[in-house]
């Protein structure tokens, strides 16, 4: 009993809940060439059971996506589907709203059913509508990759995957745990 109170407490303190969702995204696709690519993209994106709408800028290789209010976010699926269409992400940021969220170096945060790994923010506090950059692999291109893996030395950075390193954040090894930046 005295072990399973001790492991509750360290849940607790080490892995935070934050009272946040994230209402919209804006994701820059690589590959396209013509309207017909990124229609491809806007049609796979749009099947996802937790958008809305999404909004192309063909000019820019942009897309504009708005979420289902109270629907669960799946940010691989988002990723899957720009892929399946034959393209790649160049870049994901996702808009929510935070009340009081304060950003400790290496520590995860739950939004809604994910965990999210701020890599820069320490000692700030999120409030109100923010936008956070998706910077794990395949998010980013690989260059800007490999310089911002550099901002902390967690095996996670690199996986995409909680380590043994994570477990004080309540994260058992294998879990999704995503990297961000402010």
């Amino acid at each position: 009993m005295k072990r399973q109170i001790l492991l509750l407490l360290v849940f607790i303190q080490g892995f935070t809940a934050v009272q946040a969702q994230f209402s919209k995204a804006s994701l820059q696709a690589t590959g396209l060439t013509c309207a017909l690519c990124s229609n491809a993209i806007n049609k796979a994106v749009l099947k996802l059971p937790f958008v809305a709408s999404v909004r192309a800028d063909i000019k820019n290789s942009s897309f504009s996506i708005v979420f289902k209010e109270g629907a669960d976010l799946d940010i691989d699926a988002i990723k899957a589907a720009v892929e399946d269409a034959g393209f790649s992400v160049g870049g994901l940021s996702l808009t929510g709203n935070f009340n009081d969220t304060k950003l400790v170096k290496d520590q995860a945060i739950a939004i809604g059913n994910d965990k999210f790994h701020f890599l820069n923010g320490d000692g700030k506090t999120l409030n109100g509508e923010q936008v956070i950059m998706v910077v794990d692999k395949r998010f980013v291109s690989e260059k800007q990759f490999k310089k911002i893996s550099k901002e902390s030395q967690l095996p996670c950075v690199q996986t995409g995957k909680a380590t043994g390193a994570c477990a004080r954040d309540g994260m058992s090894p294998g879990n999704r745990i995503y990297h961000v930046m402010i």
